[in-house]
């Protein structure tokens, strides 16, 4: 679809790309106020914040040469988001919006500014990145001295809580400039590990939350460079705002709050479940008083047949007694039950009748394996233990993506842009009719390379290079490699192809520590374990990115995901162990999983697993909405 670059009358604007908004969606779209848009399962949030960029570029709402910033929780939304943009836009419009994800964007604050910072804030420039965990801090907590008398005890220290030491103390209020004068006991303690963190060994080590906190700092004392990116954005975009923590939340706010800046923050009340991983209690609310904004709720679901947005709004109403009824803008396509709860007699008849439907769903509706999903609880490789060999019987392969391949989860092996890079090269180097592969290469290669998409000169320059690396790379590597150094050598040869330097400027994470040489060692490893029992690239490669395979992966991970048929396995006491500890999160994720579904979802039970007693809520929901127990053993 051709996109015109000339400027369009705000009066005259419309939807790009497709037929129609709902009527608050291209309210959305058209505002110049702050709004926060409650958009539930299927409204299409990705779709409104690309038309939403599409009226502010196309009219220039969003003048020339200020430009979009679009902050989302995951990198894979990020990505979506651009892509999507790159639909709806001319590509000099679309040149001008930036999506990131919240750490990417303090990361390269802190990469940029951070040698401004005050002595005692200001990490090493090669400082690595740190993922902290309860251990840790109990650990650090343990080892502490006894601290002053007049700040307390070594007692006072050991009842400082580690699970809450990082959400409460080390990052839970903006830094002080100068440290903390009075401390307490829990901020002396915050104090000690900033300290070893920024100082002690040969570089600093940094959480993530960590150099948020950074971030917001320097632009508290740097007012040039907080003046700068306010000058340079005159929108502002958060996706997925439900997760949002304090740290992220103060950044955003001391940037951007009250200035002309717009800001659309977008997402989901009902489907907040990284509250264990630092997200606000309610965010929504903090911004409308923060930023003054418009509260907007989207109302049509554009995934989910009738029955199933049915159902969804009774799971809907127990996380939000004032949630709005959606309305479906799909057809239901099955015969049978949308919904059921099957109890089998135990997880190996569970397994083999689960396989068996799957198959026979396959051949009746003329579905593809990743049309469906396997969710769990927590403890992915358990389950596939059983699934995968019953899977197997029927054909079919079962893919745990929350399985580890070197140091990097398979899941988030495939979002890492250097694993997408290498298969796109691979497929048009590889594989017979790969046209549709050239263009995302020579796209892919030019944005990395800084080549703009009208330098006609450069760009043929890049065409000729892609077509003779492909050619030379094909007859290096005319078969599938058998040996991890043979995979490790094509990763490295199309790396350096692409350039590291070039991968490291358009990925910041990878400049940090051995995050790329860990991605670059598992990527090899995958490509190894797909291509050991293939004869040919495509299918290889095709094993590599599970396009034949049943997807198992955890209730988390299957965020921002649809699916036909959504086969949760284990609702029990047993999976669910800390319900009681978390209520409202644990239904919100009991939600979210819910509504991955299209068509159908299917959840199971075996009693050998535990009882169905501490998650009785979850079961009177259902059974409020009509969902019925049957046996689910033949």
């Amino acid at each position: 679809m051709a996109v015109s670059s000339r400027r369009i009358r705000p009066e005259d604007w419309k939807p790009v790309g497709v037929k129609a908004l709902e009527a608050n969606a291209l309210k959305v779209a058209r505002s110049r106020k702050n709004r926060s848009v409650i958009a539930g399962p299927g409204a299409g949030k990705t779709e409104l914040l690309a038309q939403r960029a599409a009226f502010l570029l196309q009219t220039d709402a969003a003048p020339s040469p200020r430009r979009i910033l679009a902050i989302s929780f995951k990198r894979d939304a990020a990505s979506n988001l651009a892509a999507r943009v790159r639909q709806r836009c001319h590509h000099t419009h679309a040149s001008r919006f930036d999506s990131m994800t919240f750490d990417a964007f303090a990361k390269g604050l802190v990469d940029r500014f951070g040698q401004a910072l005050p002595d005692r804030w200001r990490p090493r420039p090669d400082y690595e990145i740190a993922t902290h965990n309860e251990r840790d801090f109990r650990e650090f907590l343990h080892d502490l001295p006894t601290p002053p008398s007049i700040v307390g005890t070594k007692n006072d220290v050991r009842e400082i809580g580690p699970k809450i030491f990082e959400r409460r103390h080390l990052a839970g209020l903006p830094l002080p400039v100068d440290g903390w004068p009075a401390p307490t006991v829990a901020e002396w303690a915050a104090d000690a590990f900033w300290k070893m963190s920024l100082h002690d060994g040969g570089k600093s080590v940094l959480s993530f939350a960590m150099i948020g906190r950074l971030a917001e700092l320097l632009l508290r004392v740097n007012p040039m460079a907080r003046d700068a990116l306010r000058l340079t954005y005159s929108h502002l975009f958060m996706d997925e705002f439900q997760d949002t923590t304090r740290v992220q939340y103060d950044l955003v706010s001391t940037i951007f709050r009250g200035t002309e800046t717009i800001v659309t923050a977008v997402g989901d009340n009902k489907q907040q479940i990284m509250r264990w991983a630092m997200a606000m209690d309610d965010p929504f609310s903090a911004f409308d008083a923060d930023f003054e904004g418009v509260r907007t709720s989207l109302f049509n679901n554009y995934r989910s047949s009738p029955e199933l947005v049915r159902i969804q709004h009774v799971l809907a109403q127990a996380l939000d007694a004032r949630a709005v009824q959606p309305v479906s803008q799909t057809d239901g396509t099955i015969d049978g039950e949308s919904c059921s709860i099957l109890d089998f007699a135990s997880p190996k008849i569970e397994a083999r009748q689960l396989a068996r439907s799957v198959a026979t769903y396959i051949a009746d509706l003329k579905l593809a394996p990743r049309d469906f999903v396997i969710l769990v609880r927590q403890k992915a490789g358990e389950y596939a233990e059983l699934l995968e060999p019953a899977f197997a019987s029927e054909n079919l392969a079962l893919r745990n993506e929350a399985g580890m391949v070197g140091k990097v989860m398979l899941q988030e092996l495939m979002a890492e842009e250097i694993s997408k890079l290498l298969v796109t090269v691979l497929r048009l180097a590889m594989t017979p009719r790969a046209g549709g592969y050239w263009s995302s290469c020579q796209n892919w290669l030019a944005s990395m390379r800084g080549i703009d998409v009208d330098d006609a000169i450069r760009q043929s320059r890049l065409a000729r290079e892609l077509d003779t690396y492909t050619t030379e790379l094909a007859a290096r590597y005319s078969h599938p490699p058998k040996s991890k150094a043979a995979s490790r050598a094509l990763v490295d040869d199309i790396l350096n192809f692409v350039g590291p330097e070039h991968v490291i400027r358009s990925n910041p994470a990878y400049d940090q520590g051995t995050w790329l040489d860990k991605v670059l060692d598992a990527t090899a490893e995958h490509l190894l374990s797909t291509s050991l029992h293939s004869t040919d690239w495509s299918y290889a490669l095709d094993m590599y990115e599970g396009v034949h395979a049943v997807p198992l992966m955890t209730i988390h991970k299957s965020k921002g995901l649809e699916y036909h048929t959504v086969i949760f396995v284990g609702l029990d006491d047993g999976a669910w162990w800390s319900f009681s500890q978390d209520e409202i999160e644990a239904t919100a994720g009991f939600f979210v999983a819910f509504t991955r579904a299209k068509q159908r979802v299917i959840f199971t039970y075996c009693a050998s697993r535990g009882t169905r007693t501490k998650i009785a809520t979850l079961y009177e929901l259902l059974t409020k909405a009509g969902v019925q127990i049957t046996s689910g053993s033949n």
